[in-house]
C-alpha cells in the first residue's frame, strides 16, 4: 500500500491542491494510492486564523481527493519554516504507514533544493556565525537566512542561481522539508516527490489564471465582509478557483452556522489590547530581538484609523507596523503566540507527541487500521482521547493544552463557543 504524505494548509482548498493530490497519485502510478494530508489547525504558519476551520478544511479535502487529514498542533504550524516542517514531516513518520512525501516547489531546478539541504544548516558552525553576522546589520530573519546560506552554498562548491530558490516562501518550505527528511529518514525509506508548482505566484493578490494563490482567494471572500460575506458574491468571484466541492463544502458549512468568516481586523485589534494589558511579553516564543518592546510601543500608540475597519486584509496594518528587521509574519506568529500563551519553553518541545485525526474516508478508514498498530506516537480522534493520555506524558499534555487554547480562541473568532472543540469528532466522507 503507497501512503502519500501532504503537508498543507488548505487555507482554503483550491484547484492548486486538487493538482497537487493528482499529480502524487500519477507521480507512485498509483491511482488508488492513500494520500493522507497534514494540516495546519487554527492558526497557519503566517501567525493568522485560517480562513475557515480545520473541521471544514478537512472536509474539502477529503472531497476533493485526500483520503485521511491529519493536524499538526499548533506549536508546530505557527512557527516558522525550519520547525514548521520538521513537526509535519515527524507526524508524517510517526504514523507509521507513509512511504512518500510530496510537496510544491517554485523552481525547475530540484537537484539545487536537493544540494542546499545537504549543507546541514542546523549543526553548520560557519553558517550559524554567518546568519548572526547578517542579523546584527538588521535585516530581518528570512533575508539573513538566505544570505548566510548563498555564502555556505559558495564555500561547498554549489553554483546556480540560487536568489529565486531563496525568496520564494514555497521554496524555502521545500528545502526545509528536505533538511527535516535527511535528519528523521536516516534510512532512506520515504520517497520524495517535488511537483512543480503551476499557477499563479505565491502570494499574489490578483487572479491570472484558474489556480490562483490562497492569498487571492481569502482576499476575494474578505472584499464581500462589507455585505457580510455574502455567500452569492463569494460564489461568483471564486466559481473556477475551486473545486466545486471544495467550495460548496465552505459556503454550506458557513450558511448551515458552522462557522462565520473571521474578521482579521477585530482580530488585530484585540491582540493589540492583549499587548497592552500583559505585564510581561518578553518571555512569549519569537518575542526575542526586542520584538516585545517594539509591539508594546505600537500597542499603545494605536489610535482611530490605525487599524481602519476596512483594512480586511491587513495592508494597512503591514504599512503601519513591519520593518526591515521585523517582518510582518513575525510579528502575527508572534502575536498568536501571545494570545495562546506559548512562551520560549514550549519550543523545547521538537516534535509532535500525538497524531490527530481530522477525518477520513473508507479507504482512509483501513489505511487508519493499519497505523493504529504502526504508529510510534498516541493517535487521537477527539480531543477526550488526550484525557487519558496526558497523566504520563508532560510534552503531551502541554502541547494538547496549548491546542485546546488555541482551538477556543479560533472557535470564538468564526463565531462560536470558545469550548466547541470539546465535542470535534472527525469528519468522515463516503
Amino acid at each position: 500500500m503507497r501512503v502519500i504524505g501532504i503537508i498543507a494548509e488548505f487555507n482554503p482548498f483550491h484547484n492548486g491542491h486538487e493538482y497537487l493530490i493528482r499529480k502524487a497519485r500519477e507521480a507512485v502510478n498509483d491511482p488508488r494510492a492513500i494520500v493522507m494530508p497534514v494540516m495546519s489547525g487554527f492558526f497557519t504558519q503566517r501567525g493568522l486564523p485560517a480562513i475557515c476551520p480545520p473541521v471544514v478544511r478537512a472536509r474539502q479535502a477529503l472531497l476533493c481527493g485526500a483520503d485521511v487529514v491529519l493536524e499538526l498542533p499548533f506549536s508546530f504550524s505557527c512557527a516558522p519554516s525550519s520547525r514548521f516542517a520538521e513537526g509535519a514531516v515527524s507526524e508524517l513518520i510517526s504514523s507509521g504507514v507513509v512511504t512518500d512525501i510530496a510537496f510544491g516547489v517554485d523552481t525547475d531546478e530540484p537537484e539545487l533544493l536537493k544540494a542546499l539541504s545537504s549543507l546541514d544548516l542546523e549543526e553548520n558552525e560557519s553558517f550559524n556565525v554567518k546568519l548572526n553576522e547578517y542579523i546584527s546589520t538588521g535585516i530581518s530573519f528570512p533575508k539573513a537566512r538566505a544570505s548566510a546560506i548563498k555564502d555556505l552554498a559558495k564555500e561547498n562548491g554549489i553554483t546556480g542561481d540560487l536568489d529565486p530558490i531563496l525568496s520564494s516562501p514555497n521554496s524555502i518550505l521545500a528545502m526545509d522539508y528536505l533538511i527535516a527528511l535527511k535528519k528523521l529518514d536516516k534510512k532512506n525509506r520515504i520517497n520524495v516527490i517535488m511537483i512543480r508548482r503551476e499557477g499563479d505566484p505565491f502570494g499574489s493578490s490578483a487572479v491570472k489564471s484558474n489556480m490562483p494563490s490562497a492569498s487571492s482567494i481569502r482576499r476575494i471572500i474578505t472584499k464581500t465582509k462589507s455585505t457580510g460575506y455574502s455567500r452569492s458574491a463569494i460564489a461568483k468571484g471564486l466559481n473556477g478557483l475551486m473545486p466545486d466541492y471544495s467550495l460548496g463544502a465552505m459556503l454550506s458549512s458557513n450558511s448551515g452556522d458552522i462557522f462565520s468568516f473571521p474578521d482579521y481586523t477585530c482580530y488585530i485589534r484585540d491582540c493589540m489590547n492583549t499587548a497592552t494589558a500583559s505585564s510581561s511579553l518578553e518571555n512569549i516564543s519569537y518575542m526575542s530581538d526586542d520584538l516585545a518592546g517594539y509591539i508594546r510601543n505600537m500597542a499603545n500608540d494605536v489610535r482611530p484609523g490605525t487599524i481602519p475597519d476596512e483594512d480586511h486584509d491587513l495592508k494597512a496594518f503591514e504599512e503601519k507596523i513591519s520593518t526591515k528587521r521585523y517582518t510582518l509574519t513575525r510579528i502575527e506568529r508572534a502575536l498568536a503566540c501571545m494570545i495562546t500563551g506559548q512562551d520560549k519553553s514550549y519550543l523545547d518541545i521538537k516534535r509532535p507527541p500525538y497524531i490527530r485525526v481530522l477525518g477520513f474516508n473508507n479507504e482512509g478508514k483501513y489505511c487508519l487500521k493499519i497505523m493504529g498498530k504502526c504508529a510510534d506516537i498516541p493517535i487521537i480522534t477527539r480531543p477526550s482521547d488526550c484525557l487519558e493520555l496526558q497523566s504520563d506524558n508532560n510534552e503531551l499534555k502541554r502541547i494538547f493544552e496549548l491546542d485546546m487554547r488555541a482551538a477556543s480562541i479560533g472557535w470564538r473568532i468564526y463565531g462560536k463557543d470558545t469550548a466547541s472543540e470539546w465535542e470535534a469528532k472527525p469528519v468522515i466522507v463516503k
